[in-house]
């Protein structure tokens, strides 16, 4: 089982430069335990399936305690961060593995009504979710 996750076309840039070894999320997928590869889906204007990574691990923590572990490679800032876990008890933190890139997909020339991931979907396919 694999995961298309949609990222913001900056934060994609920062895991592709190696400044951003974690992806945040306010939720993870459940089958945490079969996901494979998690592919990246770069969100509108890009609106492309760029790469995937192995996933390392997955941290649940208060947002001021996955910030001091995660902010020196976090690839965004402290105000960032603390606006997406606003009013948040729990935040995750997935640490990105092994990173490949290649050359973009558009999941649209394979599945016509393909609708990005509002946060994310399992996929067994990198273009489509199930």
């Amino acid at each position: 089982m694999n995961v298309l996750l949609s990222i913001k076309p900056k934060y994609v840039n920062e895991i592709v430069n190696g400044n951003k070894r974690y992806e945040f999320r306010k939720s993870v997928f459940r089958k945490r335990d079969n996901v494979d590869r998690v592919y990246i889906y770069a969100s509108a204007p890009v609106k492309r399936i760029v790469g995937a990574f192995t996933i390392k691990t997955i941290m649940e923590e208060h947002p001021e305690e996955l910030w001091r572990i995660c902010k020196e490679f976090s690839g965004i800032s402290e105000v960032e961060f603390f606006d997406y876990f606003r009013d948040r008890d729990k935040s995750y933190a997935i640490e990105i593995g092994m990173l490949e890139l290649f050359d973009p997909i558009d999941p649209k020339d394979r599945i016509p009504d393909f609708s990005p991931p509002q946060s994310f979907c399992y996929t067994d396919e990198p273009w489509g979710c199930v």
